[in-house]
């Protein structure tokens, strides 16, 4: 449940971890720290952000895939190829740049579920269990 939880989180563009937000200062940019529990979301390791773009590049790809077979499925027996030829390539290119955010704040939930954060010890695994006091403390801060 804490997965499907967190995957939520993700989708709704939302820290993975404690649910807070906005992560990203516009489309492109992404914050250095997570507004309210202070998870780093680049997590410092060289070539972390080649896997994110991955994500992007096949998360894309399957959706042309699905886009291309629904429209032929739907127009058989005479598709429009060259709409779909021209349609794929437009795709393409605006897809990735469409699904950007998602795809950053799904990788990083993906490594926070393979990897859980030791970035920050103070601050619980699970918000719902954090301390009245550690609320109020951070909420000083």
């Amino acid at each position: 449940m804490k997965a499907l939880r967190m995957l939520g989180r993700a989708l709704r563009l939302r820290c993975p971890r404690c649910g807070g937000g906005p992560l990203f200062r516009h489309w492109l940019e992404m914050r250095e720290r997570c507004p309210v529990c202070a998870l780093r979301l680049e997590r410092g390791e060289q070539g972390y952000q080649v896997g994110s773009y991955m994500f992007n590049i096949v998360l894309s790809e399957l959706l042309f895939a699905a886009v291309f077979v629904a429209v032929v499925v739907a127009t058989w027996p005479s598709p429009p190829w060259t709409a779909l030829q021209y349609g794929g390539a437009v795709m393409m290119v605006v897809a990735p740049f469409i699904l950007f955010p998602w795809c950053r704040t799904l990788f990083l939930c993906f490594d926070l579920m393979i990897r859980p954060d030791v970035d920050t010890p103070d601050m619980p695994w699970d918000p719902e269990q954090e301390s009245e006091e550690r609320r109020e403390e951070r909420g000083k801060a």
